[in-house]
């Protein structure tokens, strides 16, 4: 009995001496590595920052994103633990304006390396997309302003606000993704020829991508794709399309009779066949749009997190699942 006793004993005495080995060498090894012995601790907002943040840094960052997979991230908010987690950051990655909770704590967090995305990049107004899901502001402009959206690659909600949506234009990407690069290098001397040399190969990705979506697109039978969440007017702009977006609708409410038929009467005069909805979202309104005007329906991921129902691993991978849904929808030849 005791014998038997002995072993599991044993074995987790060895397992003990084999975890400290383990962590001794995890420590050199970090150590070897350079700077503090430490990777650099860099948090990020919600996916397109942590995607950047991750291709960029490599094997020299331990990244940590605010908003979890599956989470909204326009309705994010913080928990304390997460707040005291932007503060202790080396470096922090987001985009003002579409998360105000985090804006207020990285305000706050007195961090150095702060860096806001818009700033990597020039911000267009689409009209209402300061939070592409602010329906009570949109409620009142979408009537007034959507009728205009045809044929100029906008959608006009209300206005006023920048559209803070630019990684859904990969050419905007690359510019942020570039900005990132260099400011990492600044906050990180040590590994900056990494840094450039992971910034190149991902700029370059982008540029592939950038070529997929505009030969793609070039000849279709329409521009005009309708959506449930207004996040594609960069898109839109970027490859000559237009973006209906039915704005001013909750996710989760019908639309009014009024606006079904205005999304017929659009979709019958540029031909439009497609009503598409998001991951993260209820598809009920699509689903109600497609009934009432006899569209089809389709998902068009505005990657603002990745979850096992994302079309794809990575941001490259469903933005070529949401190239191959465009295709689709607007009849390209």
């Amino acid at each position: 009995m005791n014998v038997r006793r002995l072993i599991p004993t044993t074995a987790v005495a060895g397992a003990v001496v084999l975890g400290l080995t383990a962590l001794s060498a995890c420590s050199t090894s970090d150590a070897a590595d350079g700077g503090n012995g430490d990777k650099l601790k860099v948090t990020a907002s919600f996916y397109p920052m942590q995607f950047l943040t991750e291709r960029i840094g490599g094997e020299h960052v331990a990244v940590t994103s605010l908003t979890k997979p599956g989470v909204e991230p326009h309705d994010l908010e913080l928990t304390p633990r997460q707040i005291g987690s932007i503060s202790e950051s080396d470096y922090v990655l987001y985009l003002k304006g579409i998360q105000p909770a985090v804006d207020d704590a990285i305000k706050q967090s007195g961090v150095r390396n702060t860096v806001d995305a818009a700033t990597l990049t020039t911000l267009e107004n689409h009209g209402s997309e300061v939070s592409g899901h602010d329906h009570g502001h949109e409620e009142e402009a979408h009537g007034e302003h959507e009728e205009h959206s045809e044929g100029d690659g906008h959608n006009h909600g209300e206005e006023g606000g920048a559209d803070p949506h630019v990684w859904l234009d990969p050419v905007k990407y690359a510019e942020v993704a570039k900005g990132v690069g260099k400011s990492l290098e600044k906050a990180d001397p040590d590994h900056a020829a990494d840094y450039k040399k992971n910034t190149d190969a991902l700029v370059a990705e982008l540029g592939e991508l950038n070529t997929a979506y505009e030969t793609g697109l070039k000849n279709t039978s329409t521009k005009t794709f309708i959506t449930t969440h207004s996040a594609f007017g960069y898109l839109a702009e970027r490859y000559g399309l237009t973006q209906q977006g039915i704005a001013g609708i909750d996710p989760e409410a019908e639309p009014s009779p009024a606006r079904i038929q205005e999304i017929h009467t659009i979709a019958e005069k540029e031909k439009a066949t497609t009503v598409f909805f998001e991951t993260l979202a209820s598809d009920r309104t699509a689903k109600t749009l497609a009934k009432d005007t006899g569209l089809k329906t389709g998902v068009l991921d505005p990657l603002e997190g990745i979850t096992d129902k994302s079309r794809g691993a990575d941001y490259i991978e469903v933005m070529e699942s949401n190239l191959a849904a465009l295709q689709k929808a607007l009849g390209a030849k």
